[in-house]
C-alpha cells in the first residue's frame, strides 16, 4: 500500500465540483479541538457567512457535520412527527428521497406528483392543500439535481404560509448558484450541500431554520427520532459564542475551515456576480450545445444554468460518450438518474467549474464523441458559437446565442 495520489479531473457532473487552492489550502492548516476558543469564533464566523448566503437572519443558521442528504434528514426528523400529513411535491429523485423520509418517521405523505423536469405547479400545489386542510407541511425541491428544473420557491412558500403550513426546502443545487433568498421567500427549513455551487468538499450541510420552525421542533410531544439529529442536542453545541457550548460531537473542524474559506471568496466575489457568472457560461454553454442539435430536458423559463440536463439523441451510446471525455479529456459528466438513466447526460457549471476554459474543451470533446457515432456534425462549431457568445458578455453588440449559432453555421 502506498499514499493515494488523486488524479486530475475536471469536474463538470452533479457534484462534487472542482476546489479551488485556497480551500484546499484552508483544510490543511493545524487541526484545532473542537471546543477551542478560536474554533469557537470561527464558527461564529461561518454562521453569519451562512446568513449572508441564504439571504436570511435566522438564528439557526449552521452547517451539520454530514452532507446534504443528512440536511434534509435534519429538517425532517425535527418537524415531522407520527401522523403529520405533509404535501411533498415529487418532480425528481429527490423530491421522492423527501417522501420517504416522511413515511419513515410515520407521517403521511401527500404526494403532488409532476412529469420529470417539469417545475412544481403552484396550481396543483393549491389543489392539494386545499384539499387537505391541516397539513403540517410542504416539502419541495428548489432545484431539482436530477432534471436540472427550477421552481418557483416563492410562490410556493407563500402559499404554504396562507394554508398555515411549514415549508422544508432543497436548495443544494442552488445555493450559491442561483437566488436563494430564505428571508423574502418566508421559508422555515431549508438544507444544502457544500459540494456544488459552494465548490467545497463534500461533507458538511448548510442548513438554516425560521422561528416559526424552532417553534415547531420545541412544540413536538416526543424526541426526535434520531440522536444526532436532534436540534435540540446539536444547538447545545452551534448556539452561542461565548464559549458555553456543550460537548455533542466532535466537529469536522479542517472540513470547516474549508467552509469559512469557500464563504469568505462567495462573500468577496458576491452574492450576485456569482449568480450571473453561472447564468452567463450556461449561455456560452448552451449556444455550443446548440451547433450539435442537442436539447435541454427543461424548458428555458425553468432550466438551471448550473445543472443542465442535455436529452441524449437516438442512435447515440450515451455511456460511451461519458467514457471518451473522461479517457481522453479528463472530463468527467453525469449520467441520468431514475427513469432518466441512459437519456440524459448532466452537465454541472457549478462553483469553480464555472470557466470558459472548461466549457470549450467539453464542447469540443461532446462533439468529437458525437462525430465518432456518426453524427453528422461540423467540426470547431461548437467552439465557434461558445465563443462568440463569451464575447458579448465583454463586447456591445456581439451575436446572441441564437445568432452565434446560425453565423457558425454559415
Amino acid at each position: 500500500m502506498e499514499s493515494f495520489i488523486a488524479p486530475r479531473r475536471i469536474l463538470m457532473g452533479a457534484g462534487p465540483t472542482e476546489i479551488p487552492n485556497r480551500v484546499l489550502s484552508a483544510t490543511a492548516r493545524p487541526t484545532l479541538g473542537h471546543l477551542d476558543p478560536a474554533f469557537v469564533a470561527l464558527m461564529e464566523e461561518v454562521k453569519a457567512l451562512l446568513r449572508y448566503a441564504f439571504r436570511t437572519t435566522n438564528d439557526v443558521t449552521f452547517p451539520l457535520s454530514a452532507p446534504g442528504s443528512a440536511g434534509m434528514e435534519v429538517c425532517f426528523v425535527n418537524l415531522v412527527e407520527p401522523g403529520d400529513r405533509v404535501i411533498v411535491c415529487r418532480n425528481g429523485v429527490f423530491g421522492e428521497r423527501m417522501r420517504e423520509n416522511v413515511v419513515r418517521l410515520g407521517g403521511e405523505a401527500i404526494v403532488v406528483d409532476h412529469e420529470w423536469g417539469e417545475p412544481v405547479s403552484v396550481e396543483r400545489l393549491a389543489e392539494a392543500l386545499r384539499a387537505n386542510p391541516g397539513v403540517k407541511a410542504v416539502a419541495f425541491v428548489h432545484a431539482e439535481t436530477s432534471t436540472g428544473a427550477q421552481s418557483d420557491a416563492a410562490e410556493i412558500c407563500a402559499l404554504a404560509e396562507a394554508h398555515g403550513a411549514l415549508t422544508i426546502v432543497d436548495t443544494v443545487t442552488s445555493l450559491g448558484g442561483t437566488p436563494v433568498c430564505v428571508d423574502e421567500w418566508g421559508a422555515d427549513a431549508v438544507y444544502s450541500g457544500t459540494q456544488k455551487c459552494l465548490a467545497c468538499p463534500p461533507g458538511l450541510a448548510p442548513v438554516t431554520f425560521s422561528p416559526r420552525a424552532i417553534a415547531a421542533v420545541k412544540a413536538r410531544k416526543a424526541p426526535a427520532q434520531s440522536w444526532f439529529l436532534d436540534l435540540n442536542l446539536v444547538l447545545g453545541y452551534w448556539d452561542g459564542g461565548d464559549g458555553g457550548r456543550s460537548y455533542h460531537h466532535t466537529a469536522p473542524v479542517n472540513a470547516i475551515y474549508g467552509l469559512h474559506e469557500a464563504l469568505v471568496m462567495l462573500k468577496e466575489e458576491g452574492l450576485e456576480q456569482s449568480w450571473t457568472r453561472h447564468r452567463d457560461n450556461h449561455e456560452i454553454l448552451k449556444a455550443g450545445l446548440g451547433t450539435m442539435g442537442l436539447d435541454f430536458l427543461v424548458d428555458a423559463d425553468h432550466r438551471l444554468p448550473q445543472m443542465n440536463v442535455i436529452k441524449v439523441p437516438d442512435g447515440i451510446d450515451e455511456a460511451a460518450v461519458r467514457r471518451d471525455l473522461m479517457a481522453e479529456h479528463a472530463i468527467d459528466i453525469g449520467a441520468g438518474l431514475g427513469p432518466l438513466a441512459g437519456r440524459v447526460w448532466r452537465i454541472g457549471l457549478m462553483g469553480q467549474a464555472v470557466r470558459l476554459e472548461n466549457i470549450m474543451r467539453l464542447l469540443s470533446g461532446l462533439e468529437t464523441a458525437l462525430i465518432r457515432q456518426g453524427r453528422d456534425l461540423k467540426r470547431g462549431n461548437a467552439i465557434c458559437a461558445a465563443r462568440h457568445v463569451a464575447a458579448s458578455f465583454a463586447r456591445a453588440g456581439a451575436p446572441t446565442g441564437e445568432r452565434a449559432i446560425a453565423a457558425c453555421a454559415a
